[in-house]
């Protein structure tokens, strides 16, 4: 059995679950999240808590018993708080513009870059130089994030284009005149 799975999920005040049919769906006042749950594991909701268990001793059953206790922890938290990444935009002419559901990046290419936001997300555009990704999926927010970094990942001689907030671009040396 995993340790981590051994641990209960605790529910806040304001969030309830509800599990049936093999998914479990949970509310809270950043929206709701629902999660298949595969045979070999079961999730019981107690008195303000999830219980994860396992009924398998195989590698798959114990591997998936801490990891849906993880993402059911996830979803909890997700629902209460949210999650959000931010993004930076370096580079002469380089910005972001959003426009009711879609975001417009010029990087420097013949056209610009149109991208519609997917249900659930937030996108906020400051000074058109940051760009900032919320929602109360973690995989979601992770998966736009990685998606408008992947258009221009900033690149190591100028240090142009998207980066992560604190994420650390290894500058090289140009060429040198002989």
């Amino acid at each position: 059995m995993s340790r981590l799975g051994r641990k209960p999920v605790a529910l806040p005040a304001g969030v309830t679950a509800v599990v049936q049919g093999g998914r479990a769906t949970i509310h809270g006042p950043h929206g709701e999240l629902a999660l298949n749950i595969p045979p070999p594991v079961t999730v019981q909701v107690g008195a303000g808590r999830l219980t994860v268990q396992c009924a398998g001793t195989d590698k798959r059953a114990r591997a998936l018993h801490g990891t849906i206790r993880s993402l059911l922890h996830n979803m909890v938290q997700g629902v209460t708080g949210g999650y959000s990444k931010t993004l930076e935009i370096q580079g002469v002419g380089f910005r972001a513009a959003l426009q009711g559901r879609q975001l417009t990046l010029a990087l420097g290419y013949s056209h610009p870059i149109v991208f519609p936001v997917p249900d659930g997300i937030t996108l906020k555009v400051t000074d058109g130089t940051t760009i900032a990704v919320s929602g109360a999926d973690k995989q979601q927010v992770g998966e736009v994030a990685a998606h408008l970094h992947s258009f221009y990942p900033a690149e190591p001689y100028k240090g142009k284009g998207l980066r992560f907030q604190g994420e650390h671009v290894r500058r090289k040396a140009g060429k040198t005149v002989a």
